[in-house]
């Protein structure tokens, strides 16, 4: 191959390079190499970075998995995505609809556009009628959806302190004992509202962001999950992250004996998987100063070990700067595909 030939592909921020095939390899295996090294797990072989090479200079802009690969798609926030952030009027059970019978999803997450489940808890008893009305009408499972959101449940909007103030004081341990306060509140929150969905037909729950503040974070969604299913053992959850590892804003916390801290997706699958999780969403996060290849290198790396130590289908999440997908507002669909077709065909993911 003329490696006086550039070929066209993206950065990280979803701006447009022209790059040599040598430049690609480069960078695929420097991608793999950063993501082995961090979560201590095994780099891609020549022979998967060579396939990864081959589908980023493809000349076509969309590109899809092969025949035979397909996978199946969940979603997060999917029934406000058409109304409040593409501005088309619609209700959110009408836009389940759209999603089912124009966009051809296989499951859709009805959620409050404030996305958060301690502010859907007073207003419990209308989403349960919006979620009714899309059973009434859909075939595809619907889930309901929201985030843990633990940083709610700070002062002066929440009943706990914010550890977030403590710990530059030198507050350690009043910072400790917000943090597990506030799990023991979420907790409730977050089994209040599937108990609520349950019983207004929900197929299942969509747990999303989880982490986002942090270990504790993350353990409330663990916790939760766990007495969800001991009620109702059939009713499905989903846990989808918020980032590639656990940031350790407590430290200290564990599930089932081990140490949230640190986590990455292949060992945050398995306690999702304890707690009784159906489905895994794992994150790895978008680096916008490094290229495509390098991010889908990355992404990839990650995903399989995850894919091959998970229990569970694993759905990667690949949009918005996650996935090795472009840290932009609008992906560019050629980045997208490619990213999802390296996730599916090597990176072993069961759905997006």
């Amino acid at each position: 191959m003329d490696n006086t030939t550039k070929y066209f592909t993206r950065m990280g921020d979803g701006s447009g390079i022209f790059l040599s095939a040598d430049a690609i390899r480069r960078d695929l295996a420097a991608g793999t190499q950063d993501a082995a090294k961090r979560g201590k797990i095994p780099e891609l072989s020549k022979e998967e970075l060579e396939y990864i090479f081959e589908i980023i200079i493809i000349p076509a802009n969309v590109i899809g998995v092969n025949r035979g690969r397909e996978v199946v798609t969940t979603s997060d926030s999917g029934c406000f995505k058409l109304n409040y952030q593409a501005h088309i009027p619609m209700d959110r059970a009408t836009a389940a609809l759209v999603n089912e019978r124009v966009l051809s999803l296989d499951s859709v997450d009805i959620g409050n556009i404030d996305y958060s489940y301690k502010a859907v808890k007073p207003i419990l008893h209308d989403e349960a009628k919006v979620m009714e009305m899309a059973q009434a009408q859909t075939v595809i499972p619907v889930l309901y959806g929201g985030m843990p959101d633990l940083g709610r449940y700070t002062k002066p909007d929440g009943p706990v302190d914010n550890w977030s103030e403590l710990l530059p004081q030198g507050k350690i341990k009043e910072a400790y004992a917000a943090q597990e306060e506030a799990v023991e509140y979420a907790v409730k929150d977050l089994v209040y509202i599937a108990e609520g969905m349950y019983e207004a037909g929900a197929d299942g729950m969509n747990f999303d962001t989880c982490g986002a503040a942090g270990d504790a974070d993350f353990l409330a969604a663990l916790k939760a999950v766990e007495i969800i299913k001991q009620k109702h053992p059939d009713f499905g959850v989903e846990i989808g992250m918020a980032g590639e590892f656990i940031l350790g804003m407590h430290g200290k916390l564990e599930y089932d004996g081990v140490r949230l801290a640190g986590l990455y997706p292949h060992m945050q699958a398995k306690l999702a998987a304890k707690a009784g999780a159906n489905i895994f969403g794992p994150v790895v996060n978008t680096n916008s100063n490094m290229t495509l290849p390098w991010n889908i290198a990355r992404a990839v790396t990650f995903i399989k070990a995850c894919s091959e130590a998970s229990d569970i289908p694993v759905h990667a999440n690949v949009g918005m700067g996650v996935g090795g997908t472009p840290m932009s507002t609008v992906p560019p669909v050629d980045a997208v595909s490619r990213a999802v077709k390296a996730v599916v065909e090597i990176g072993k993911a069961d759905g997006l």
